[in-house]
């Protein structure tokens, strides 16, 4: 296994101010959401965003990745590529961002609800939203990875929603994937011992039905295989000597290091 990159305070500051870029960008484009609106015309505000700010996109042109952001709508599970769909009301929609600046990634991700949406669907985005909470719960100095993942995966069961399996989180820092990959499935007490100063990106996907995906004609979006909608929220953490630090807040946001509500049943 490639070793697992150890961040210092000074790359980890970095690391901070790229992660609340990365927070402002989607906080922005998710106030563009409406109906009418096409995906490509996000894709273009998040490159307008990103020239603003003077970051560049970690995902365009990243193994040919044509899209300055990912963005999904409903059954489009991740790398979405912003196109002429047209978002619709009761719609949900994903974005993730992921920004370079001075040399660091900013890597983050959240589904958004376009009006009234079904009670199930409600619940698929705050149950996957709430297990990224216990993900980074878990991940503490002297745990292991399969500690994280176990936690994402029981929550989820617990509300009968299914986690896919095809795609992971990931270490981040100087590239958008560094070791160690990190699952949303897996066993506690396996995998890699945590450690201070190791950066991860935390980003459960959750299905309303199947877990089973396939991948389209453009060679990149992932779709669930029954066409039933998908869930995806994600933040980029350092491991401390104490809780989990997010490093993709926005400036004036504080969030709980160890936030982890529950959904009732």
């Amino acid at each position: 296994m490639a070793q697992i990159p150890i961040k210092r305070e000074p790359e980890i500051q970095a690391m901070r101010e790229s992660g609340a870029l990365a927070a402002t960008i989607l906080e922005q484009l998710k106030n563009l959401l409406a109906p009418g609106v096409t995906t490509r015309e996000i894709d273009q505000a998040a490159a307008d965003l990103m020239r603003e700010y003077g970051v560049k996109s970690a995902f365009y042109g990243y193994r040919k990745f044509p899209g300055h952001i990912c963005i999904g709508i409903n059954e489009e599970v991740v790398h979405g590529i912003g196109s002429s769909r047209r978002i619709q009301y009761g719609d949900i929609v994903k974005i993730d961002v992921g920004i370079l600046h001075n040399g660091w990634i900013g890597d983050t991700a959240a589904t958004i609800p376009i009006g009234e949406i079904s009670a199930d669907i409600a619940r698929l985005i705050t149950a996957t939203e709430e297990a990224l909470y216990h993900g980074i719960a878990a991940a503490r100095a002297g745990a292991r990875v399969g500690d994280i993942s176990h936690s994402i995966e029981s929550y989820i069961k617990k509300h009968r929603f299914s986690v896919v399996r095809e795609f992971v989180g990931h270490g981040v820092g100087r590239h958008i994937h560094e070791e160690p990959q990190v699952p949303n499935f897996g066993q506690p007490h396996t995998g890699p011992i945590l450690k201070p100063g190791m950066t991860l990106a935390i980003e459960p996907m959750v299905n309303l039905g199947t877990p089973d995906v396939r991948i389209l004609a453009d060679g990149w979006t992932a779709v669930t295989r029954d066409g039933l909608p998908s869930a995806h929220f994600e933040h980029t953490i350092v491991i401390t000597e104490k809780e989990a630090e997010i490093l993709t807040c926005l400036p004036t946001q504080k969030i709980s290091k160890s936030k982890a509500p529950s959904l009732k049943s």
